[in-house]
């Protein structure tokens, strides 16, 4: 939708709120770790910049990153514009949030979240914007209560613009973090949205602030819930396992991931999502009836948990 906005004002909400809530959420994992977010302020080469935040080597925490960025461009890359190719040639802001919390207790799933802000300028000077984001789960050994607590939060922030809206973007969510090689779900997903701007500035821009308020909450519980399971080796092992299945994904893809490249982002803060430690077996295939193939059977296939 094209649409007037008060668009240097906008602007300026949107990352004052991805400001705070950059410093919100980076306190709260703070907490739980005797160690300090590595801090890594950076300039995109055409205009505007990022704060890069990374944990790592935790008690609770492997490894964890909180990234901000606000960039522009002079034309938007080819990951932008293959579903908006009406789009090619404009001229951009991207303002967004993302983190990704890989934990160091395999009973811990990971989790991801991502919210972004996008204005585009066509030739004519007419503005284009919209939202997207969402945040989805990686469990490597599932609790059902878990799933259900999380996809209930989603349903819940979701039912504040529509109570047909949830479906939606759950489903959008399941088809997006799908590994269509392996022909397999990544995790247990969540929401996942974009071009997000049917229902004017205000209420899309209350709803992604309500969207990354509702997954630091749902998640911080689960991590405090979790935290201190005892696990062996063999829970460990097979961390490391399926986090390559995270890291094929990421690299495949991941429309962020490829917006960034392909944008001449900063590659260390792209690949900050990346696991620090992975594991690849050939044609590997869990014991039937052990708790890993649970996982397989019990929660990586798509259903309904509220």
């Amino acid at each position: 939708m094209i649409e007037t906005i008060e668009l240097e004002t906008s602007i300026q909400r949107v990352k004052t709120y991805l400001q705070t809530v950059q410093d919100r959420w980076a306190a709260m994992l703070q907490s739980q770790e005797s160690q300090t977010f590595l801090q890594d302020i950076w300039s995109y080469p055409q205009g505007g910049g990022g704060d890069t935040r990374v944990l790592m080597d935790g008690e609770v925490i492997e490894k964890a990153g909180v990234n901000m960025s606000h960039i522009y461009g002079l034309q938007l890359p080819p990951a932008a514009t293959l579903k908006r190719p009406e789009l090619a040639g404009a001229s951009f802001q991207a303002l967004g949030l993302s983190t990704v919390v890989h934990p160091f207790n395999p009973f811990v799933p990971t989790s991801h979240a991502n919210i972004r802000f996008f204005i585009a300028t066509l030739p004519n000077r007419q503005v284009v914007w919209w939202f997207g984001g969402g945040f989805d789960l990686t469990p490597y050994y599932g609790f059902v209560e878990d799933c259900s607590a999380w996809h209930l939060a989603a349903k819940q922030c979701c039912d504040t613009v529509d109570s047909r809206l949830y479906a939606k973007l759950k489903a959008w969510c399941d088809n997006y973090f799908f590994l269509k090689h392996r022909n397999e779900a990544r995790g247990i997903g969540g929401i996942f949205f974009d071009d997000f701007n049917e229902h004017g500035f205000e209420a899309c821009f209350n709803f992604f602030k309500n969207v990354f308020d509702t997954y630091m909450q749902a998640y911080y519980e689960i991590l405090l819930k979790r935290k201190n399971i005892v696990f062996t080796t063999q829970h460990k092992n097979f961390q490391a396992y399926r986090r390559g299945r995270y890291v094929e994904f990421n690299l495949l893809y991941d429309r962020g991931t490829l917006f960034g490249i392909q944008s001449g982002g900063r590659t260390e803060s792209i690949l900050m999502s990346l696991p620090p430690n992975v594991t690849w077996r050939y044609d590997w295939h869990p014991e039937p009836g052990s708790p890993e193939s649970s996982l397989y059977s019990d929660f990586l296939p798509f259903r309904d948990w509220v």
